[in-house]
């Protein structure tokens, strides 16, 4: 209960001391900061998945390119 009244508060506050207008703004702009967060970590394990499947297919890719060498006469 006091959580709920600590938030209310500080947006009374914020509203009195930089107007509805400024403070709308303020929580845009952390709910674009959340959004980007989560954006962030989604491509962090986006890019370990990728790096994990990229270093088990290493060995076959380089088999391939020694097959591509050798049969190559350019």
């Amino acid at each position: 209960m006091l959580g709920l009244y600590l938030v209310v508060a500080v947006v009374l506050l914020c509203i009195a001391y930089a107007g509805p207008e400024e403070t709308m703004r303020l929580f845009a702009y952390l709910d674009l900061q959340l959004r980007y967060a989560w954006v962030r970590f989604r491509m962090y394990l986006m890019r370990r998945k990728l790096e994990q499947q990229l270093i088990k297919d290493l060995p076959e890719y380089n088999k391939v390119i020694k097959e591509r060498k050798k049969y190559d006469r350019s």
